[in-house]
This record gives structure tokens, C-alpha cells and sequence, in this order.
């Protein structure tokens, strides 16, 4: 009988689920910027994300501390660079080493660091805006992602922003749970929220995109066929 706490089944489940992945889609496009469907929720989330950025006025970032908790690859981190983020200033964490070595060769110039996100190696208030992008909702183990939230509390300054992207619903991946707001505002007590539906179903662009792209664009406006909330949450000054 293991006698290890559960967390640490939930890192090594995450751990072979992302090895797995890996293999999947060693070959595919599915995250491509040439698969139009890829592309068009890339585009869609950036217009979001920049409209929610500026309206929190942390705009422009070149003077702004920025970590992303989970940096995976480091696609996330181009598109800050894309955003204004001084690469000296744009730092990125991951739990899994394979996945943090692809981004150190795609991005030697940043400071990237190997860890688990319950126990980050920075400072107490260090950042200006601290980024989730897809973690929690990867995350089975509710005191994993307590402790992840904690940890991203105290690495942003008072006043600092966290920016939240993540699944509310997930039904055709077993390995993921959806998040919804008020599970959210329970991770981030004391925290001012402002949420955003956004990213059309993935399985309804992958069918539409090539038809009409204006479809697909009308269809995120309604908001109803959306998969994701993008969120920013403001740590308490």
C-alpha cells in the first residue's frame, strides 16, 4: 500500500498524462498555427486577452514582471514577448522537465525555472501579472490546486494581477476538470474578479472554421458555445 499523500499521485498521474500527450501528438497539427481551427482560437484569445489587459491597465508590459505558472513549451511566453514583455522581465515555470527544455531551446533569453508550482523559488511579491494558462483545469487534486492559487498570491504584489485562461468544461478529456467561477472566487479569497467567456468549443471550430470563419466568430459572440473563462483577478492591496 503506498503511503505517499495524494498530491503526490496527482503530480505523477499529471506527469504521465502529459508524457502520453506527448507521444499522441508528436504528428499531429491539432496545435499548429497552420490548422485553421488552431489558429483561429490563438487569434481569439489574443484579441481577449489584450482587450482584458488593457481595461486592467497593465498596459504596456515592458516595465511589468510577468511569471506564467506552467509554461509548458513556452507558447504562452512568445505571445507576451508579442505583447511588449521585456524578455529579462517575462519569466516562466513548469513542473516537468522535458517540457521546460523545449522552451529553453525556443527561448534561451528568458529566465525559465524547473518546479512545482506549490513551492515557487521567487520572492514574496515579485510580480506585476502572474498567468495560468490550462493548469488548474489539469489538475484533479483540490489541495494541489489550493496550494497552486496560494502560491500564485503571494508571488504577485499587492495590487498585482493574475490573468486566468481555463476550461469551465471539458466533457472528451477524462484527464482535465472543468472550472467554473465560483470555484474560482473560492481559490482567490479577498481577490476582485472580472470574467470573460471566450474560445468557441474547440469540437465545434475544428467542424465550422473551414466553412466560414465569420461563422465561427459570430457563433463565440454568443457566448453559450463557449469552452473557456478568461479571468483577471486582482490580489488585494
Amino acid at each position: 500500500m503506498s503511503l505517499q499523500p495524494p498530491a503526490h499521485h496527482d503530480l505523477r498521474r499529471l506527469r504521465r498524462e502529459y508524457a502520453s500527450r506527448a507521444e499522441r501528438l508528436a504528428d499531429s497539427d491539432i496545435y499548429a498555427l497552420s490548422n485553421p481551427a488552431y489558429l483561429f482560437t490563438i487569434q481569439q484569445r489574443q484579441r481577449e486577452t489584450l482587450k482584458l489587459l488593457q481595461a486592467e491597465a497593465i498596459l504596456p508590459l515592458a516595465n511589468k514582471r510577468v511569471l506564467e505558472l506552467g509554461c509548458g513549451s513556452g507558447g504562452v511566453l512568445q505571445e507576451y514577448l508579442l505583447y511588449g514583455a521585456a524578455p529579462t522581465m517575462l519569466h516562466g515555470t513548469d513542473l516537468l522537465p522535458d517540457r521546460l527544455g523545449a522552451a529553453r531551446t525556443r527561448l534561451p533569453h528568458l529566465p525559465l525555472t524547473c518546479a512545482d508550482g506549490q513551492s515557487l523559488p521567487y520572492p514574496s511579491g515579485t510580480f506585476d501579472l502572474a498567468l495560468q494558462y490550462t493548469v488548474f483545469s489539469s489538475i484533479l487534486d483540490d489541495a494541489v490546486k489550493q496550494n497552486l492559487a496560494a502560491e500564485l498570491l503571494r508571488v504577485v504584489r499587492p495590487g498585482g494581477l493574475i490573468l486566468w485562461y481555463d476550461f469551465w468544461l471539458n466533457p472528451t478529456n477524462p484527464h482535465t476538470r472543468g472550472i467554473r467561477p465560483p470555484e474560482i472566487r473560492g481559490l482567490f479569497p479577498g481577490c476582485r474578479f472580472v470574467f470573460k467567456r471566450v474560445t468557441l468549443a474547440p469540437p465545434i471550430t475544428r467542424r465550422l472554421v473551414r466553412v466560414s470563419w465569420l461563422l465561427c466568430a459570430l457563433l463565440e459572440k454568443i457566448r453559450i458555445f463557449n469552452s473557456h473563462y478568461l479571468v483577471a483577478i486582482r490580489a488585494c492591496e
